[in-house]
């Protein structure tokens, strides 16, 4: 969902969400009940025994699994995303004796942390470029003295969902090595980079000295991230893992969902992207923008010219009458006058024929 302040009221919200719990068809997936949720984790666990503080069972499987996707010698399974990446950015810095560490300035680290990194270890942040769209090695050179990392969110997300084309990624990886520091690829959408790229998990994350990847967004599963890298970078990870009370007693219903992402999710990522691809060119033929043209990934912005009070009414009539949930809530884009949402193709998004879900949107248009 959009991080974005909505412009919307509290009237509208309430009644999007009234609207929501009646529908009967999501374009972009919905949350199953506790219960079914929880038998569904029944049937494809593969372990009997639970792991102890992360330890054994369904975790040390998906970590093997993990690390072997990735290309490297180990991973650590963690429960949030937030403290995974705190603590392999901590360990680079205590490593390099220096705090600074280089990040994009729409970096989730800067955005939807609470300046973590500044607050909790102290770190220096050295911003590459605050512009929607991949930093370049000329943005790094710039930045002067030793810096203990380098961070690159694959895809951007608060940048539109962007990636560098795949030499230019391997132009900023080689600029990372040649002046001796640690490339960390903040991955959390990086399953869904690949057909994009159009080179493998393992050929991505060679680029890098560590990699980030995350189980709840594009896989679909319950929560929880994992750091691969070196065994020793990874030990210690895992030490930091425990000072932020991030290794809960156990993690086994996450792990379980992972793995069945992994299993079930992962394949389908090229036929996701081509339907991205599809959906924007047919929206855009209804009178819409997105952003990138054509999509990345799985996932683009759709841009709309007309406030976004006006559609979002609009999206939540259509919801009250059709029993239908096909977006996010819109936002209020840049320009004035027009709005934004989110789009994220899913496996549920397939069911959906590429012309009905752009008659869907091309209603709130006229309505």
């Amino acid at each position: 969902m959009a991080y974005s302040t909505t412009a919307t009221s509290d009237d509208l919200r309430a009644r999007r969400k009234a609207a929501a719990a009646e529908c009967t068809r999501w374009l972009t997936g919905r949350r199953l009940p506790v219960a079914e949720t929880l038998r569904q984790l029944a049937d494809v666990a593969t372990e009997d025994e639970r792991d102890g503080y992360g330890n054994g069972g369904e975790v040390a499987l998906l970590e093997q699994e993990v690390a072997e996707l990735l290309g490297k010698p180990a991973a650590v399974f963690m429960p949030t995303g937030v403290a995974a990446q705190q603590s392999v950015l901590r360990v680079y810095a205590d490593r390099a004796g220096t705090q600074r560490v280089a990040v994009h300035g729409l970096s989730h680290f800067l955005q939807h942390e609470l300046n973590a990194l500044e607050e909790v270890h102290h770190l220096r942040i050295e911003r590459l470029t605050s512009d929607p769209r991949q930093p370049r090695p000329d943005e790094l050179a710039a930045i002067p003295g030793k810096l203990a990392a380098v961070t690159l969110e694959l895809p951007l997300r608060d940048g539109g969902f962007v990636l560098p084309t795949w030499d230019e990624l391997v132009v900023f990886a080689g600029a990372c090595a040649d002046r001796g520091v640690p490339l960390h690829l903040d991955g959390a959408r990086l399953w869904e980079s690949t057909p994009y790229l159009e080179h493998s998990l393992a050929e991505v994350a060679a680029l890098a000295s560590t990699v980030y990847v995350s189980f709840y967004k594009g896989l679909g599963g319950l929560s929880g991230a994992a750091v691969a890298g070196p065994a020793d970078v990874v030990a210690e990870v895992r030490r930091w893992q425990r000072r932020l009370g991030s290794n809960v007693y156990t993690l086994f219903p996450y792990a379980v969902s992972a793995r069945e992402g992994l299993r079930k999710v992962l394949p389908l990522m090229g036929e996701l992207h081509q339907r991205a691809v599809e959906l924007s060119a047919a929206l855009q033929a209804n009178g819409f923008r997105v952003f990138p043209e054509p999509p990345h990934t799985n996932s683009f912005r759709v841009y709309a010219p007309v406030p976004a009070d006006r559609i979002e009414l609009a999206a939540i009539r259509r919801m009250e009458v059709t029993r239908e949930a096909m977006s996010y809530t819109w936002q209020a884009a840049d320009v004035p006058g027009w709005s934004w949402v989110e789009l994220v193709v899913t496996p549920d998004t397939l069911a959906w024929p590429v012309d009905e879900v752009a008659k869907g949107f091309a209603e709130l248009l006229e309505d």
